[in-house]
């Protein structure tokens, strides 16, 4: 087959710029052949390279007591939870393939990163997700909505891992340009873990998994552009997945790992077998000799191009010690898989890629991997000048509401705020028969077989925080993200990072992706989480303009006793309501300014992370303690939304007296979102010792009232409406069966 000519318009069409190109020439000291031109394209776009963000991303804490790698050096995070036990982890996007495809690319996000774990040597135990759509009234959101909750679905349930939590967000900025981002946590014996840097000159590269075929080429390079009217023509970047397949492959994978029999293994995800074979060799510091007609394919006349960048799903890529090789086939054959030599680990450095005795490609690994020498840039940076116009917005201006309990309503029915129900009740999640707190509460709470030990896992991010100040909003993500997991009982202790943004050579996009690090990077700092890993994902635009600027927070929180965890939910009447911390004095950002007012605007609620540090602590105690009976922090919708919460007990609704005097205007301290402050419930009982742990803390508690044996839900003099009726209109909000 005749190679393409090597023309301006091809290297165009592969996303690769003039002086990228001017750099493959330096690099090769030749013309590249259209396989490496391609091998290029994939591994340096955005997807792949992280070119344009890695300078800023390196700025994030990447250390920590609890972990056992650095952010980058494995497929995911691994976190020391003791007992020689590890928590693999990771969140990653799959955006643009959701936005033409969103059943296959839902379906094959959930698939790809959980071969993320198990490629570890963790077996998975729980999925979360973060979405972000359009207006829900929007017949086409609706549609992407169900195809996407449907492709979650299927695969977590068929796959048999547990969808234990997430969050969904609508807002007309998502129209043209969903998130589908998926977090996946797996747990392992720490002499298990696997490593993914190739090792051992002479050891055999091995295929293993599914076939290729041609679905999903070129989707690194398809999700660093912008999406546009021609990207539905492009619907062969999707990839299409398997999880019956997937799990014949965990099975055989954590089997050979576990039986010591392979030196490395790697995820054939974005970038499909360039990108595996190319990072093992760069990360190993060795080479890697490929010999693609040995290649397993499902489609007749694949070409060595196709075979390369093939993101087909179900596939992974390990180096095995020739003497391991037929004990490696046997357990691949038990489970109907194919197990492949199709190189071998060299010692020049090289990634060199045959078909039919011919060298197509020859490139120095080292030139194609992130933390190698692939292109780095740091772009330009210009504030965007709707902020400073936004935020000066005058809230004091606006009328207080003739009816709180309308605004109340109105506010509990809004689809970002109600009953996430309609979509979790799709999900499986109580497989495996771990999940101690089901989805619905603040934080999925999951316990680790055999042990006392639980985690507490939860994913946030407010994105109209960041669209008013990426800063404060990053900040506020984190913080979000920790008190979630920390009002479940769990102690936050690490995270990981989806990064979802527009175009980064736009300078207003890129100013609030490096404010955004900024922000992610003093609160983990404060709050001792150190970040992971993760993954960035720009170009999340469409001809109407970009998204706003989405830092998704995948927290993961330790409990050293399952049985201390703690639910949003009051559970006896009589129980004293009361706020940790101070009243609410910033009505910027809020909910109720978008659903009453029409507008996003107004400060975000600035955060004291050396406050919520302690009251993080706190609440660790208390629980620990064991003197409240729930925990709930206020975020979306303010203070009324999240006592009204506390109300919708699973399996019965409850009551709640609110009295309290005011500081501010009704408006500002019911429905402002400052997120440093918390609900918890208590027996009267416990009053002294819970002043004196306020105390020891410095945190304000302040009594607003008490649980009633009533479904009635009051407060001051401003409502007076059943539990029932406000739990009426938080189910009403999202309508999607």
């Amino acid at each position: 087959m005749m190679e393409p000519e090597i023309t301006k318009e091809l290297i165009a069409s592969h996303g690769i710029l003039d002086s990228e190109y001017q750099y493959i020439l330096d690099i090769l000291k030749r013309p590249p052949t259209y396989l490496e031109l391609g091998i290029f394209s994939v591994m340096w776009s955005e997807h792949a390279s992280y070119k344009n963000s890695i300078n800023l991303i390196k700025t994030l804490p990447r250390e920590g007591k609890y972990l056992l790698a650095k952010a980058g050096e494995e497929n995911a995070g691994v976190v020391d939870i003791g007992d020689g036990l590890a928590i693999c982890f990771k969140i990653e996007s799959h955006n643009h393939p959701s936005a033409l495809e969103p059943y296959h690319g839902a379906a094959t996000g959930v698939g790809g990163i959980l071969r993320d774990i198990f490629t570890m040597g963790a077996r998975p135990v729980a999925v979360l997700d973060s979405l972000r759509f359009g207006n829900p009234e929007n017949p086409k959101v609706i549609h992407l909505l169900k195809e996407v909750v449907h492709g979650i679905s299927d695969y977590g349930n068929c796959f048999g891992v547990p969808t234990v939590g997430g969050e969904v967000f609508f807002d007309e900025a998502y129209e043209g340009n969903p998130l589908v981002n998926v977090m996946a946590v797996g747990v392992a014996k720490q002499e298990h873990l696997a490593k993914s840097s190739a090792q051992g000159i002479g050891n055999f590269v091995v295929y293993v998994g599914a076939k290729t075929g041609r679905d999903g080429i070129h989707g690194a390079t398809f999700a660093s552009v912008e999406l546009s009217d021609q990207s539905a023509t492009q619907r062969t970047a999707v990839q299409v997945g398997d999880p019956f397949y997937e799990k014949l492959l965990l099975e055989a994978t954590l089997e050979v790992i576990q039986a010591g029999l392979v030196v490395a293994i790697q995820d054939m995800g974005a970038a499909g077998l360039t990108c595996s074979s190319s990072e093992m060799a760069g990360k190993g510091g060795v080479g890697i000799e490929l010999d693609l007609e040995k290649v397993p394919v499902r489609e007749k006349g694949m070409t060595p191009y196709e075979i390369m960048l093939s993101e087909s799903q179900e596939r992974m890529l390990m180096i095995v010690e020739p003497k391991n090789l037929e004990e490696v086939q046997k357990v691949f054959q038990k489970w109907d898989l194919d197990a492949v030599v199709i190189g071998m680990v060299t010692s020049d450095k090289m990634l060199r890629v045959k078909f039919n005795g011919k060298i197509l490609a020859e490139i120095p690994a080292e030139y194609l991997i992130l933390g190698g020498k692939a292109p780095v840039y740091t772009r330009e940076a210009k504030k965007p000048s709707y902020i400073k116009e936004k935020q000066s917005f005058n809230i004091d201006s606006l009328p207080e509401p003739e009816n709180y309990i309308s605004a109340l309503y109105r506010i509990l029915s809004e689809p970002s705020i109600a009953s996430k129900k309609p979509i979790f009740s799709q999900y499986d999640y109580m497989v495996q028969i771990a999940t101690k707190v089901e989805p619905g509460s603040d934080a999925a709470v999951v316990v680790i077989k055999g042990t006392d030990k639980a985690i507490a896992l939860s994913t946030d991010c407010n994105a109209r925080f960041c669209y008013l100040d990426p800063y404060e909003g990053a900040k506020a993500a984190v913080v979000e993200a920790a008190l979630n997991v920390a009002c479940s009982g769990g102690k936050p202790i690490a995270i990981t990072n989806c990064l979802n943004f527009g175009n980064p050579y736009k300078p207003q996009v890129f100013w609030t992706f490096s404010e955004s690090i900024r922000g992610m990077k003093d609160a983990c700092i404060a709050l001792e989480t150190p970040v992971t890993g993760g993954n960035v994902s720009f170009y999340n635009e469409n001809p109407d303009g970009a998204i706003y600027p989405t830092p998704v927070i995948g927290m993961l929180g330790l409990l050293e006793d399952y049985k201390k965890a703690t639910t949003q939910w009051f559970k006896h009447s009589g129980d004293i309501i009361a706020l940790l911390g101070n009243p609410g004095n910033e009505l910027g950002a809020s909910q109720y300014l978008k659903t009453i007012f029409g507008t996003v605007a107004g400060k975000v609620p600035p955060l004291d992370l050396k406050f919520v540090k302690k009251i993080i602590d706190l609440l660790l105690n208390l629980i620990e303690e064991d003197v409240i009976s729930s925990a709930h922090n206020i975020s979306e919708g303010g203070l009324l939304v999240c006592v009204a919460e506390c109300c919708f007990q699973p399996e019965d609704l409850i009551g709640a007296d609110l009295n309290f005097p005011l500081t501010f205007n009704k408006s500002v301290e019911y429905f402002g979102e400052s997120l440093d402050r918390v609900i918890i419930s208590f027996n009267s009982e416990n009053l002294h010792q819970i002043k004196s742990l306020c105390d020891k803390y410095a945190i304000p508690l302040k009594l607003i009232g008490t649980v009633s044996d009533k479904p009635m839900f009051r407060v001051n003099q401003d409502i007076n409406v059943s539990t029932e009726a406000l739990y009426k209109a938080y189910q009403s909000g999202i309508k999607i069966n």
